[in-house]
């Protein structure tokens, strides 16, 4: 399988998105905009500089890389973001600062992992009841 990558014109160096080890789930991607500073509670969507073209039935999932969460409590807001398969624009990573410090991205810095997913895409059927379960509508810690 293959996911097809779009460089765009003001990322002309930046390595492609790529796994740290044979195991990873996750591609990290860097940013492409030029070095910028996310003050506390501040939010931002950050460039990466890459397009994509994924195959009909593949999610893109943006999420947040856990040493940037741990260290400066940088994360994504919307996580996982979804990429979906008939998007063409840049891939923009949102970012917030959770932290109690500025926290400063620069240029090629590593912000956020993908991870790629087949999705399904079923027919909705409206009902007028459904069948009962064990658990029925308990939610939230229903389950202790």
């Amino acid at each position: 399988m293959s996911v097809r990558i779009l460089r765009l014109p003001h990322n002309p160096d930046l390595p492609l998105p790529a796994r740290q080890s044979a195991e990873a789930a996750g591609y990290d991607v860097c940013s492409a905009e030029p070095d910028l500073v996310l003050a506390p509670n501040e939010r931002r969507a950050v460039g990466t500089g890459f397009a994509f073209a994924l195959p009909s039935g593949m999610e893109m999932q943006v999420r947040p890389r856990s040493g940037l969460a741990l260290k400066h409590g940088l994360s994504v807001p919307n996580a996982p973001g979804t990429i979906d398969p008939d998007y063409r624009g840049e891939l923009k990573v949102i970012l917030i600062n959770l932290g109690a410090e500025p926290v400063s991205i620069r240029r090629g810095d590593r912000i956020a992992q993908l991870v790629f997913a087949r999705f399904e895409a079923p027919t909705l059927e409206p009902s007028e009841s459904l069948n009962d379960t064990a658990r029925g509508s308990g939610g939230f810690g229903s389950t202790g």
